[in-house]
């Protein structure tokens, strides 16, 4: 950047005894300036990453099994529950007034106006601890219309991320390079189905609440 100084000349002399003050113009040369403001831009425009656009996979049955029914032994049952306040209800077996579902603990640094935050880690370590100790276990998740979307992401995300740390593992053990080339017998796959909120389920939610002692405000 550089400044050139030109001097002005008085456009007549006046009589007097003061002398007329000669005034200096200053201009300055932009170019610079704008040459490197440009490169500049140029070189974030290079380096920036830009944020990939996230989507979610999802294993679908074939078509021709879409309307097959498969059984699944009560034993073999894991019901996750979100209700219409975002609590996590988890429960093995059919649910009864002895075989009520279980409040899955909250976050410890939730903020203190927020009544549940959701615990991934409580999730991941139920999860986990349930599909090692039965290894045909099946879990179906149901989702009150009221809770968000959110919920759902959240437990399709911990799901997704136990199986693939599972079948990397399992592939360090048996020496393979690729998940890939693990053999079907030993790769995991984790069974789950997404269900339709009944009543039924509101009721069980309510009577699991008054077991817990959880307080809600309003009342039910």
């Amino acid at each position: 950047m550089g400044g050139e100084v030109a001097e002005r000349q008085p456009k007549g002399q006046k009589k007097g005894l003061r002398r007329p003050k000669r005034r200096i113009a200053i201009r300055i040369d932009m170019t610079p300036m704008v040459d490197i403001a440009f490169l500049l831009l140029i070189f974030y425009m290079v380096t920036t990453v830009f944020a990939m656009p996230q989507a979610m996979e999802i294993n679908l049955p074939p078509k021709d099994q879409e309307d097959q029914e498969i059984e699944v032994k009560e034993s073999n049952l894991l019901t996750l529950r979100v209700d219409d306040l975002g609590f996590y209800w988890w429960n093995l077996r059919r649910a009864a007034p002895d075989n009520l579902p279980q409040l899955l603990p909250s976050a410890e640094n939730k903020p203190d106006t927020v009544l549940y935050a959701f615990n991934s880690d409580s999730l991941q370590g139920l999860l986990v601890a349930q599909n090692r100790a039965n290894n045909k276990l099946n879990t179906l998740i149901l989702i009150h219309r009221k809770a968000t979307y959110a919920d759902m992401v959240n437990i399709l995300d911990e799901i997704d991320l136990i199986e693939r740390s599972w079948n990397a593992y399992t592939a360090e053990q048996l020496g393979v390079k690729k998940v890939e080339d693990i053999p079907k017998d030993k790769k995991f796959s984790y069974r789950y189905a997404i269900g339709e909120w009944e009543e039924r389920d509101s009721k069980i939610i309510a009577a699991a609440r008054a077991a817990a002692g959880v307080a809600i405000p309003g009342g039910e």
